[in-house]
């Protein structure tokens, strides 16, 4: 597991036990058993529903790309500004967490 993958979980560690799973070149993040988010290249993506979407686009974040033919367009890029401040992260977290769910 990377460093990035480490911080990442670490600065999860408010919603519980979140854990990384090596899938496919990248880490499925998950925390009581939901998939809710993926690491992949130095960056971040966390599961969205049709409200939390606009909150990533209006912040110029894109959709997870694992290859030029495939995106996923249910997991967006979480901006930096809300990755390095941990209440911003953990409200992010918990509705990706609450997209996953539904």
């Amino acid at each position: 597991m990377g460093s990035f993958v480490e911080y990442v979980v670490d600065q999860l560690g408010r919603l519980g036990a979140v854990e990384a799973r090596a899938m496919f070149g990248a880490h499925g993040l998950y925390c009581g058993g939901v998939f809710f988010a993926i690491v992949a290249d130095g960056r971040l993506y966390f599961k969205t529903d049709a409200a939390s979407r606009r909150d990533y686009e209006r912040r110029g974040m894109g959709p997870f790309r694992p290859n030029p033919r495939q995106t996923l367009k249910t997991y967006y890029e979480v901006p930096v500004e809300v990755l390095e401040d941990d209440e911003q992260l953990a409200a992010w977290a918990d509705r990706a967490l609450g997209a996953a769910e539904s």
